[in-house]
């Protein structure tokens, strides 16, 4: 059963009201805000605003604006520095809660390779280390009606690859690599801990502090088995100020979506809370009419592009985060205990392909999470580091298909021709929408533990142990027979990896190093039962299959500061990528079928690439990116695209229903990507970034399926060349003094590609190109902010996986609402 929001929404709000009367008298600070401008009335953005003699500092906005927290009473020095104005300081009396401090501040004429940056942004540090990675800050997506995987896709090099609307399945594409090559974490644990239902389709932009997008070797605190990169979606986690944040947001094909958030720590003894809920309901009734809709006819004939209006694609999930802790105390900078629980219905609205559609095929998932993260510097000595994240996972997938009966696109069921009558097709006994009538529940147990202990050699040099341990425990019951009860398949995967990082800094900083040696060990058993005959009766015989891998590999990155703000970023590897339990053991809910023969992936890499900027003129910024990989990959693990795998078939070959994954064999895959980022008078900001490459199966099959010699074949079902393009605009006071209007538009281009194997003008998913264009206010409040998003204004065609049609044009609007001083 569901979990009502109404029942979220008062727990999370309980929990912080339990703090109301528990707070205690503290010493007094206030809050110190304004605006920074220079002597031209212009906003100044990205200066550094610090309380001389403290660690209390923040940044300015893009709309100049800034806030400091938790200023001691009294005589304080405030200090506004940058490289691109002169340092200058003031002097204020803090007496009151709540302090307005205007600075107008002097562009400098210095030459910038003579100034000292004071101190970075999180983001340009973890871009400058020598990883091949992208930050994407949500501050403004979180105001939008954008969902995260939306973010994700904007991205340079970045594919996210959906078969359908909200809550249809999901995978990342980091130029060419996708599956079990890439991982995908929240807050450094994989996101598949806890279940299809609290994933990045659900999580709110609201909810993030930063996506982290890693292609290619990874850091320490993310070694794992990936060999293709990673994303990792940090959660918000400031406690340096109580608040509750609300947003609601309707939009087309009936889209309801809400999320709550807040955050409560008292000064005292640092005992902080944090709770985050959503809730997510569509019908997703979009209507498609592109190339891979079908009808067939009573005579059996087919009609191509035929438009209809999807149905059975339904989807509701809601889920919750409570997290109780400590921050900041001597014994720990951070310590949480927290609970995840989400609960997902959805419909199943066709198989692999879009061949026909499905009636009465749905699924639903609960997950039940508890997590405990632990971090502390100077651990027991000085320049010594422990983190730990652990996490104990249930989850459980229900997936019932027991309607026989064929439908078509118009939503009635099938027709034939019969004694001259046009009647029903008639339901096929014993069968279900995908293959045999069905029940199945699958049920799993993970446990998933990361810990990371480092030391500080001496200043600039760095050695860190990293270990992560996963166990996977899987039953598969059949529930239409509960009968055989006995004869559940039970399945295990432990995978244990242990990595030694060395980070080195030389010539003042300017190149920085990481060596990565790992080893990997992975075990799969699965027990399955056998019906054999025995003295004339049948017996259940259970057969044990177990193998094991282990696995060696290494990494470097390189990052150089040539001058100024240039970077020369570098970075290799050779490891080795497991199958995951999905691919092993199959995925009812999404198709897949097992595939228990899966060995181990190799890849060597390599990426090469620059970062420049912002290069400032005036009012100009400018920002440069640009990075070539080459990639060779040896038994990659890709999904099966037709029934031969590689040797080209018929047509109904690309209307599969269910997909597995395979060996391929040898893979190579050459590209390069860029980005161009342009703002003026902090006001205009312009995006413009790129993906090419192609991933080429170099080895060929001879008419019976054996290898015969090296072949440059292009994989199917890639998208291989992606173009996006932003744009946004800010104004100020318009309409009420202190509010802001932002104006937004998107584009996006995808390249036509291959769907299955075959080279035909009917298995080629199209060129696509969509527009997209929003806009927001902020009230003068700055409390409450609206937003309208007209998304895929054109309403152009828009595939993903097997040429699965996507939602066309769509409306929404959202409103957001923050309270920062409840408590």
């Amino acid at each position: 059963m569901l979990l009502k929001p109404s029942l979220l929404i008062t727990a999370i709000v309980s929990l912080f009201h339990l703090h109301t009367f528990a707070q205690t008298s503290a010493l007094k600070t206030a809050v110190v805000k304004g605006k920074i401008s220079d002597d031209k009335g212009s906003v100044v953005s990205f200066v550094t605003i610090r309380v001389n003699g403290t660690s209390i500092a923040t940044f300015s906005e893009t709309d100049g604006t800034y806030t400091l927290k938790d200023v001691p009473y009294g005589h304080q020095e405030i200090m506004i520095t940058s490289v691109e104005i002169k340092s200058k300081t003031s002097r204020i009396h803090v007496h009151k809660p709540t302090h307005e401090f205007n600075a107008v501040v002097a562009k400098t004429a210095q030459d910038l390779n003579e100034v000292q940056i004071v101190q970075k942004t999180e983001k340009k540090q973890l871009e400058t280390q020598g990883f091949a990675v992208a930050i994407i800050e949500t501050k403004e997506a979180s105001l939008r009606n954008l969902t995260t995987n939306e973010l994700l896709d904007r991205a340079v090099g970045v594919r996210v690859r959906q078969n359908g609307g909200i809550g249809s399945r999901v995978e990342y594409n980091l130029n060419g690599m996708s599956g079990s090559a890439v991982g995908i974490f929240l807050d450094g644990i994989e996101i598949s801990t806890y279940g299809s239902s609290f994933n990045l389709n659900n999580i709110p932009p609201a909810m993030i502090e930063r996506i982290e997008v890693y292609k290619g070797v990874l850091p320490s605190h993310l070694t794992g088995d990936y060999v293709g990169g990673a994303i990792n979606v940090v959660l918000k986690k400031d406690a340096s100020q109580n608040n509750i944040t609300a947003a609601v947001a309707y939009g087309s094909f009936n889209t309801f979506q809400a999320d709550l958030s807040g955050i409560y720590r008292n000064k005292q003894t640092g005992f902080t809370t944090r709770a985050s809920g959503f809730y997510t309901y569509t019908d997703n009734s979009y209507t498609t009419w592109g190339k891979f809709s079908k009808f067939v006819h009573p005579d059996r004939t087919l009609e191509r592009y035929y438009r209809a209006k999807r149905f059975n694609n339904a989807y509701k999930s809601i889920g919750g985060r409570f997290e109780v802790g400590f921050t900041n105390v001597k014994w720990a900078d951070q310590f949480f205990i927290g609970y995840n629980i989400s609960d997902t219905y959805s419909e199943i609205p066709h198989g692999t392909t879009m061949a026909r559609p499905y009636v009465g095929r749905f699924g639903e998932y609960q997950a039940h999470v508890v997590s405990l993260n632990y971090n502390k510097n100077n651990f027991l000595a000085k320049g010594l580091a422990l983190n730990v994240n652990a996490v104990r996972s249930y989850r459980s997938t229900y997936v019932q298909d027991t309607v026989g009966q064929v439908y078509n696109w118009d939503g009635k069921p099938r027709m034939l021709i019969r004694n001259g009558e046009v009647v029903p097709v008639p339901p096929t006994p014993g069968m279900g929408q995908q293959g045999a009538k069905s029940i199945v529940e699958v049920n799993r147990q993970i446990t998933n533990m990361r810990s990371n202990l480092g030391y500080t050699v001496f200043p600039g040099h760095r050695i860190s142990l990293n270990h992560k341990l996963e166990t996977t425990d899987r039953d598969d019951n059949d529930l239409l027979n509960p009968e055989r009860k006995e004869m559940v398949t039970i399945s295990s995967v432990v995978n244990n990896i242990l990595a030694l990082n060395y980070e080195a800094q030389f010539f003042n900083d300017k190149l920085k190093t990481n060596l990565l040696g790992k080893y990997t060990s992975n075990r799969t058993i699965q027990t399955r039962p056998e019906l054999i005959e025995q003295d004339g009766a049948n017996v259940i015989n259970r057969v044990r299959n177990k193998t094991v891998n282990h696995n060696k590999g290494y990494g470097a990155t390189v990052s150089y500061n040539v001058f100024s703000k240039m970077y020369i970023i570098g970075s290799t590897q050779n490891a080795y990528v497991t199958a995951t339990e999905n691919q092993l053991y199959g995925d009812p809910e999404n198709n897949i079928l097992e595939n228990p023969g899966l060995i181990p992936e190799k890849n060597v890499n390599y990426n090469l690439g620059f970062r420049h900027g912002p290069i400032q003129a005036g009012k100009h910024k400018l920002t440069l990116y640009a990075s070539a990989f080459w990639r060779n990959g040896f038994d990659k693990i890709t999904q099966q695209a037709v029934e031969n795998a590689i040797v080209p078939g018929r047509e109904s070959d690309a209307d599969i229903q269910v997909t597995k994954y395979i060996n391929l064999g040898r893979t190579q895959s050459r590209g390069f990507e860029g980005e161009v980022i342009y703002v003026y008078d902090n006001r205009l900001n312009a995006l413009f970034n790129f993906s090419k490459f192609n991933t080429l199966f170099k080895q060929k099959f001879d008419q019976k399926g054996n290898p015969h010699d090296l072949y440059n074949l292009q994989l199917p079902n890639e998208p291989f060349f992606t173009m996006n393009g932003s744009v946004q605009y800010r104004l100020n006071d318009k309409f009420q003094k202190n509010s802001i209007l932002n104006f937004y538009y998107n584009t996006g281009f995808v390249g036509a590609f291959g769907t299955v194997w075959m080279e035909s003008e009917w298995f080629t998913t199209p060129t696509q190109f969509y527009h997209d264009f929003g806009a927001s206010y902020r009230f003068p409040n700055g409390k409450m902010v609206a937003s309208f998003d007209f998304k895929n204004m054109l309403n152009a065609e828009m595939y993903d996986n097997f040429g699965v049609q996507k939602p066309g044009r769509s409306i929404s609007v959202k409103l957001n609402y923050t309270i920062s001083k409840f408590l």
